[in-house]
Order: structure tokens, then sequence, then C-alpha cells
């Protein structure tokens, strides 16, 4: 969801994820319910506020770190290499990637075609790629689809789990696409979905969200932050949260009855111009660049 710069719109991601009718018809359901709810909530409180499976907030960073940003590493191009496999108390670390080489790893799947929920949009495998130790989603007019913006997205297929913390090592280069780091079902039955880091086009600031239930409720959270500079974005899932972390402080909690999910969902990274629908519209080239991820989870 887009809490920076633009109406809210659902992030229903990839192409091949079942009926590409359906995901059309509840795309459009989602935005009406997102953009209603957020308007007359902003009408009540003068701020975001509130209403019926709609909720939206500003929040602050922690003033204690103690989550995962990485370790310090100047070889590295965000400065920082992946954390260690005890960084997160209470959990052990389950999965690294540190995106060396020159082809994605084994397990992720680079998505292709139109997005679902989106039909002005394009996902094209070769705007995902891996080079100067970094994974980079690029965006650009693509003169391979008549011209049209093309983004990058991919999907961590080969993992997938039920509760766990996800930990991201990332930066933008400019305004552009809607950037977005996100848990998405397993199974692809929509929803749930967790956001953790959406940027909207903006570079100054991001939401979390989480959708939930048969009509899409929506809690939402956002926070300022530099995007172009790098950060480490996370998600804390357990059985009764969700907690949003950057740079290893707490900024978002979600605890609303319903709204955690207990289904086994995929990390997904993935850029949308959202083009055809009048907001988050590429005017030049925009990158995300991600230098590493690590995925923990709790001991039993």
């Amino acid at each position: 969801m887009d809490g920076v710069s633009g109406p809210p719109t659902p992030t229903l991601t990839g192409p091949r994820r079942g009926s590409w009718n359906t995901r059309i018809t509840v795309a459009i359901v989602g935005l009406a319910v997102a953009v209603i709810g957020v308007v007359v909530g902003a009408a009540l409180t003068g701020n975001g506020g509130s209403s019926p499976g709609v909720s939206s907030s500003s929040s602050q960073l922690g003033t204690t770190t103690q989550y995962p940003i990485g370790t310090v590493d100047l070889a590295e191009p965000s400065g920082m290499a992946p954390p260690g496999p005890h960084a997160l108390k209470g959990y052990v670390e389950t999965y690294v990637n540190d995106f060396t080489g020159s082809a994605l790893p084994a397990g992720w799947e680079s998505f292709s075609g139109v997005p679902g929920g989106d039909p002005g949009g394009q996902f094209g495998t070769a705007h995902v790629v891996v080079a100067k130790g970094r994974l980079e989603l690029n965006t650009w007019r693509d003169p391979a689809y008549g011209n049209k913006w093309v983004t990058g997205g991919l999907s961590q297929n080969g993992v997938s789990k039920v509760y766990g913390a996800y930990f991201v090592r990332s930066r933008v280069t400019g305004l552009g696409p809607n950037e977005v780091q996100l848990l998405w079902p397993a199974d692809n039955s929509w929803p749930p979905e967790i956001d953790f880091n959406e940027s909207g086009r903006g570079i100054n600031g991001t939401t979390a969200t989480v959708h939930w239930g048969s009509l899409n409720n929506i809690e939402q959270h956002s926070v300022v932050a530099h995007l172009t500079s790098w950060h480490t974005w996370g998600v804390v899932w357990a059985q009764h949260s969700i907690v949003f972390t950057l740079d290893g402080r707490e900024w978002a909690t979600v605890t609303t009855k319903g709204a955690v999910p207990h289904v086994p969902m995929n990390l997904d990274l993935e850029q949308r111009a959202m083009c055809s629908f009048g907001f988050d519209c590429p005017t030049k080239p925009v990158s995300m660049y991600v230098d590493w991820v690590a995925e923990y989870t709790a001991h039993q």
C-alpha cells in the first residue's frame, strides 16, 4: 500500500498467480475499499485515521536496536555483510543470500508477463539481474515491449514457511515505480499479504501494510526514511504479532485480531509501474538494489 505519494493500491504479486481475470476483479474491489477507507479516515482525523476495514497511522523508530542490521564490511556494496546465525534472540538463521555471481540463486523465480491487478503493467525477466555483488530490479522503457515502462520482480519460491523473520538490505536509485518487499501466500490464495517496505513512487518514506480477510481488511503504517540510502528492512512474523523493523529498530507492530496470517508464505521483491492507473509511473530509469537477504526461524 502506498502511504507516501498517491492513493493506496493492493500489491497483487506475480502474473502467474491464479486466474488473471479473478485477480483483476479482486484488485479493483480492494483498490476501491482502500481508497474510500483512507479518504474517509483522513476526513475524520486529519492524518489518515481509520474506517471499517482500513486503518492507517504514522510511526516513529524505536530507540533500541534489537534486530539484525548486518555486519560492517566495506567490501560489500552496502558496507554491511549479512548478519550472523544468532543475530536475532530466540531465532536461528535458516537462509542467507549475498547475491554473488551472475545468476539468480536456486529457488528464486523472476516474473514475466502482465502483473495481476495492473493490466497496463509489464514484468520482464531481463529486468532482474545479479551483478556487482547485488541483486538489481531495473525499471526502464523497454523497446522489446513497445517502449512501455517494464519492471523487475521475483519470488523466493524455493523457501516458504509459517512464521519467521526476514531482513532485506536495499536501496532505490530515485523516484519512479512502487518498490515493494513483501510476504505472499505460497499457494497464491490472496489475501493475506504482508508488505514490509512499500514506497509508492516516493523516496522520503515508506509503508508497511497487512491485508487479510475476504473483504481485504487493511492495516497500514508509514515511516520517514531516505530510500536512496542503504537500509536494512525487516519483518518478524510470529503467531500473534507482526513487527516491522528499520535498521535494527522496531517502527510498527500489528496485533489486530485476525490480521496475522497462519499460512505458508514466500518472500517477494518487486517493482510496480502503475501508469495505467495514473500513479507510481516512472519518468526515468530506476533501480532497486538488494545487497542481501537473511531469514530466521524461531527456536522450537
